[in-house]
């Protein structure tokens, strides 16, 4: 007998995963429950969303059901599945958009998995205001953590005799980040040479998403990216009430509702428990349970097809009378093995981290300043001004250009040859010493003679 933990979560999730509990009762699957809280329950009660409590109740039974929780929007509450998922190392997030029967929509024969990194990009959460008119975001992609997804992600499709996976990327515009996770990628593909491996820009794979979604088989992408295109895959075949959701981890995996938690709709009855019965069926997929899982995967499909849905589908049906349905069709298969199978534990393999002979060879000054292009000291040290930008874009030297300045220049300093961290503190100090408002600054690193950083706009 396995203990899960139960998170019931915001809103409909009492309701969904009550849903969840009566089929696992009927279809006599052999586990039992342990409850959590997470969300604003918790933050009433403890001020945060995600008690340490819980983490330890997943981290001890290795495995969880979360129904959706909510996060206040702004204020300083985390969000709740963010801090599940870096708190638990969960890298790899795992969404399945597959047809449903009776569940109309554009296209037939849907069925592409979606593996996204779970834990960095820009979902790192590194935000500072660098002006009262400037925010910045750090978009982190780490060769280990794209090495942990990808890999999972062709062992995957290995697994389950896929054929092919795709890379999604803006490897074009961010040629660094996203250069880096395409990299890995080809490196990763190099290994599995029974498997097609494809990458396509993100821009372009959402269009051929809804134009020809059956030519992808296996999508691999950053954080933003997956969160994303794994909401219009959901679209695709119907919506987030029916799209299952998992997060990987080294040691533990979190199951879950990907929809958000309606609380205008709490109480009502109305709630459609089909993603996270469809999450569940999943978990159990990754316990070992594949036969209760085929019966409760089975049953669900048969009273779609019937014709009893959610009044989100369609239908007319009450959360109690679907769940009902569902379990009245909970026939097993006699020619289906309910004997658990031992699942191998995820493949996670410590990711391969290079080194590199790095010279420093100069520093990116950001500054603040609100009249015209800051006057800034040409040469200090070894260093010398070679270029200001302003969002990007080069406005010095030459002609500036006809754009909207910002008070945030980007001011890049450059040596003729090797300096030192203290060269770039003594630069610091002489900006300061003129007037000028510093706020962020950046070393510049060559490698082999290759920069370790980006060009701006039109320099």
């Amino acid at each position: 007998m396995k203990t899960i933990t139960l998170i019931e979560g915001d809103g409909i999730g009492p309701e969904i995963c009550e849903s969840v509990v009566a089929v696992f009762a009927a279809a006599k699957v052999p586990v039992t429950w342990e409850k959590a809280i997470a969300g604003l329950e918790a933050i009433e009660k403890f001020g945060n969303g995600v008690p340490p409590e819980t983490l330890e109740s997943i981290t001890r039974n290795k495995i969880a059901l979360k129904g959706p929780t909510t996060t206040p929007v702004g204020g300083g509450h985390k969000s709740v599945n963010v801090t599940i998922r870096k708190g638990l190392e969960l890298y790899a997030n795992v969404r399945l958009a597959k047809s449903m029967p009776a569940v109309e929509t554009r296209f037939d024969g849907v069925d592409i998995l979606i593996i996204r990194e779970n834990v960095e990009d820009t979902y790192a959460g590194i935000e500072h205001f660098q002006t009262p008119n400037v925010a910045q975001c750090l978009k982190l992609i780490t060769r280990q953590g794209s090495m942990a997804a990808i890999r999972y992600a062709f062992e995957e499709a290995r697994k389950l005799g896929r054929k092919k996976v795709t890379c999604v990327h803006k490897a074009n515009i961010h040629k660094i980040t996203d250069g880096l996770f395409l990299e890995v990628f080809r490196q990763v593909a190099a290994e599995y040479t029974d498997i097609e491996a494809n990458d396509i820009i993100v821009d372009n794979c959402c269009m051929q998403l809804v134009s020809r979604p059956e030519q992808f088989d296996v999508l691999v992408l950053p954080n933003l990216y997956g969160d994303i295109v794994s909401d219009l895959c959901a679209g695709i075949v119907g919506g987030l009430g029916v799209a299952p959701g998992g997060n990987i981890g080294k040691n533990c995996a979190v199951f879950e509702a990907v929809h958000g938690s309606a609380p205008d709709i709490a109480g009502k009855g109305l709630a459609n428990p089909t993603a996270i019965l469809l999450s569940s069926v999943q978990m159990l997929q990754y316990m070992g349970h594949v036969g209760h899982a085929e019966m409760i995967q089975d049953a669900l499909t048969a009273t779609l097809a019937s014709g009893i849905k959610t009044r989100d589908l369609g239908g007319t049906a009450s959360t109690k009378e679907f769940t009902e349905a569902i379990i009245a069709r909970l026939h097993p298969n006699h020619d289906v093995d309910l004997t658990p199978v031992i699942m191998a534990v995820p493949a996670f393999h410590a990711p391969e981290v290079i080194t590199e002979d790095w010279t420093l060879h100069g520093a990116d000054v950001f500054v603040e300043h609100k009249d015209g292009l800051p006057d800034m000291p040409q040469s200090v040290g070894p260093f010398t001004l070679r270029m200001l930008s302003n969002r990007g874009t080069k406005v010095w030297p030459g002609p500036t250009p006809d754009i909207l300045l910002v008070d945030h220049y980007r001011c890049r300093y450059i040596a003729n040859g090797p300096v030192t961290r203290q060269d770039v503190v003594a630069l610091l100090y002489e900006v300061t010493a003129q007037g000028k408002v510093w706020c962020h600054v950046e070393l510049l690193n060559e490698a082999s003679g290759q920069a370790r950083y980006s060009k701006a706009q039109g320099e």
